[in-house]
């Protein structure tokens, strides 16, 4: 019922049930096809099991409920697949793993894809922020702190503020997407040692054969296990600057987001020869994610980032939504969301800023869910008993709420109505007492300590453009030209510029 105000957007189906069953699945198609890769089994049987995976219907809500007996969904997941599969082929499935390798990799894969449509809201709102900001250079507003007016400013400085909050939190968002979110295999203890008796050969994994099927394959017209939704770009990239590209199409030959292979001879290469670290790039590799230096089970400090980079969006996403509602006031109506939307049960003279409203309420819940991350990140000894189940549903909540907001605000900026003439006319209520700074720097070399006195005096009596001992000191054409606000705005010009040439970088 309330997924229309507070789930708006495509981030809420990524995160889904359905979709965390893909993720699961997807995860041990690609642990088969590791094997296959190194070794320990055959093309042809991996190729069963990546089948198996993308044909098998499973209902999350008995899911679920067997999950209660067990306290994860990944063993009632592995009953049924094994089911599904000829019995010689049965034990590759799941072989090495445990339940948490397959439960995180999934957490993964299912953060991967939805950060691509709220990337793109991002970087939409971002872009329509820089629009703003370049076509009203020249409009001029009051500024306000402590919600009270203070100096001029102009509505183009003021989108570059959003502009500036948006891209950075996309930026550090596309980041985390890049090089945090990484494959976990580590087994029961996060030591590999089950791959130690598999007798993996030494050398790196073979690139994959193509009778095991393409790495990252999935059910028809799922795409990659870790690539992302038709159409979509995963840096967000667009007006608001280019940033950090999101990683693509993920496949065998992708690179580990943690750094390039490693060179001839050195202590990574060597390596190579641990048949467990060779199934953890393998496995990295095929599922289309960063291979971790080892594994982190209980070392949650991605989790940590990606709770920063979604709580720091969302922060970015309410400043804006909230100065959308304040302006939307009957008493400053100076901004507008267009459209017919936005009426009232009972009044019906009202249009409400509804998408910044919705805005704002998804983006508020995003602190506490980051906190619960934060507070989840004491997982005792090699495997906790607790914490990891303790992530599952406020990530998923987290990305809902961030992913709305940016998409309700994208919302209310591509229809925003701008009141030039409003916004005049409220600079003007003051009778010129903005610009008060401004005539007493100029009265002083005159007055001394004295200018201060006067222009208070003068602004008491709101007689700040007729004074007598104003005018005989600075004339009425001077002071006329003092207490013209656009001529009062400082950088703002250049500031603009520096905001949207960070944007492109």
């Amino acid at each position: 019922m309330f997924d229309g105000v507070l789930g708006a957007g495509d981030v809420r189906a990524a995160v889904g049930d359905a979709a965390w069953v893909r993720a699961m699945l997807d995860a041990e198609a690609a642990l088969a096809r590791a094997a296959a890769r190194c070794g320990t089994a055959t093309a042809a049987d991996a190729a069963t099991v990546a089948a198996a995976c993308a044909e098998l219907a499973v209902d999350p809500g008995e899911l679920g409920a067997e999950a209660a007996g067990t306290g994860n969904p990944v063993v009632p997941l592995l009953e049924r697949l094994r089911a599904a599969l000829p019995a010689p082929v049965a034990p590759l499935v799941h072989r090495g793993a445990t339940s948490q390798d397959i439960m995180d990799t999934a957490a993964m894969l299912v953060t991967r894809r939805a950060l691509a449509p709220l990337l793109a809201d991002l970087s939409a709102a971002a872009d329509l922020a820089a629009g703003l900001a370049d076509r009203h250079r020249g409009t001029v507003l009051a500024g306000r702190t402590l919600l009270q007016q203070a100096l001029p400013t102009t509505f183009g400085l003021v989108a570059a503020n959003w502009l500036s909050g948006l891209d950075s939190a996309r930026r550090r968002l596309a980041e985390v997407r890049e090089h945090r979110l990484a494959a976990q295999l580590g087994g029961a203890a996060g030591t590999l040692a089950a791959y130690a008796a598999t007798g993996i050969p030494a050398g790196p994994p073979d690139a994959g054969s193509p009778d095991a099927g393409p790495p990252n394959s999935g059910p028809p017209n799922s795409g990659p296990a870790g690539a992302d939704p038709a159409g979509a770009d995963p840096s967000g990239a667009g007006t608001a600057g280019a940033g950090t590209a999101g990683a693509g199409t993920a496949g065998a030959g992708t690179p580990s987001a943690e750094g390039a292979g490693p060179p001839p001879g050195s202590a990574a290469s060597a390596s190579l020869a641990d048949p467990g670290l060779r199934m953890l790039a393998a496995f990295s590799a095929e599922v289309g994610l960063a291979e971790p230096d080892l594994p982190w089970h209980t070392e949650r400090t991605r989790i940590a980032d990606l709770a920063g980079a979604l709580g720091a969006a969302a922060g970015a996403v309410g400043k804006v939504a909230r100065d959308l509602v304040l302006f939307a006031q009957t008493e400053v109506g100076e901004l507008a969301e267009g459209g017919t939307g936005g009426g009232s049960s009972t009044l019906p003279h009202k249009h409400n800023p509804v998408a910044a409203v919705s805005a704002a309420a998804a983006a508020a819940q995003a602190p506490g869910l980051v906190a619960t991350l934060l507070a989840a990140m004491a997982h005792e000894h090699q495997r906790a008993a607790g914490a990891w189940h303790a992530e599952w549903q406020p990530l998923r909540a987290l990305l809902v709420a961030t992913g709305s907001a940016a998409h309700q605000l994208r919302r209310a900026l591509a229809g925003l109505w701008v009141d030039a003439g409003r916004m005049r006319a409220n600079l003007e209520l003051t009778r010129g007492a903005l610009l008060a700074e401004r005539v007493a720097g100029a009265l002083r070399p005159a007055l001394g300590a004295e200018a201060h006195a006067v222009v208070r005096a003068a602004v008491a009596r709101g007689e700040l453009g007729a004074d007598p001992v104003l005018l005989a000191h600075l004339g009425p054409d001077r002071l006329a030209g003092l207490l013209a606000p656009e001529t009062y705005v400082g950088s703002g010009d250049a500031l603009i510029d520096r905001a949207l040439e960070a944007a492109r970088r």
